[in-house]
């Protein structure tokens, strides 16, 4: 499936009142970004108000992050999952407002203020966003399935090859046991490839 049917089945899911919860989750690198863009220009385009709530924003701070290699880690340790739970998910799904502050990675400390209202479509992009504790609080959830050698070319891209020991040895072995453990792909409502999530 492709950006442009999802965008189809969005816009008729949209049609039922309230907000509609969407997860775009998959390993890092793997295109959830750009499909969550592609998505939000296609669903403005159509008159359908849209908003996108990254993942990365509940990142913990270092000195909040748990230490040990990924393998003794809590699965998806590094991110705050329960605070977007209290903050985002529970409360749009009362038709509230979402209120949350977003880490700033380059200061490594919480900073600034997002507000998301309880209305259209809002998107949770990121990996972890569908893990078991939260998927039942979405109405839909995509997977974004790429291959693991482009998804560490792009990754080592954006962040530089300094972090190549980060990806390799934390966040991907991380990222296997999340998908080994909760199973994110098989409880999809859809699978997308990540070599083409805006066509």
């Amino acid at each position: 499936m492709r950006a442009g049917e999802l965008a189809a089945r969005l816009r008729a899911l949209h049609a039922t009142p309230g907000t509609l919860l969407v997860a775009i989750d998959g390993a890092g690198g793997s295109g959830k970004s750009r499909l969550a863009d592609a998505l939000r220009t296609r669903l403005t385009a159509s008159h359908v108000p849209t908003s996108i709530v990254e993942v990365d924003d509940f990142f913990l701070p270092s000195g909040r992050r748990p230490r040990g290699p990924a393998s003794e880690k809590p699965i998806g340790g590094d991110f705050d999952w329960q605070r977007l739970r209290e903050e985002v998910l529970e409360p749009l799904r009362r038709g509230q407002a979402a209120r949350y502050s977003r880490y700033d990675w380059a200061a490594d400390e919480m900073a600034g203020m997002s507000e998301v209202s309880p209305h259209g479509v809002v998107i949770v992009e990121g990996v972890y966003s569908s893990r078991r504790e939260l998927a039942s609080l979405y109405d839909l959830r995509i997977w974004v399935e790429c291959p693991r050698e482009l998804r560490l070319s792009r990754g080592l891209a954006r962040d530089g090859e300094t972090a190549r020991t980060l990806w390799e040895a934390d966040w991907m072995p991380s990222e296997d046991r999340y998908l080994e453990e909760h199973r994110p792909r098989e409880r999809a409502d859809a699978v997308v490839s990540g070599t083409d999530t805006d066509d």
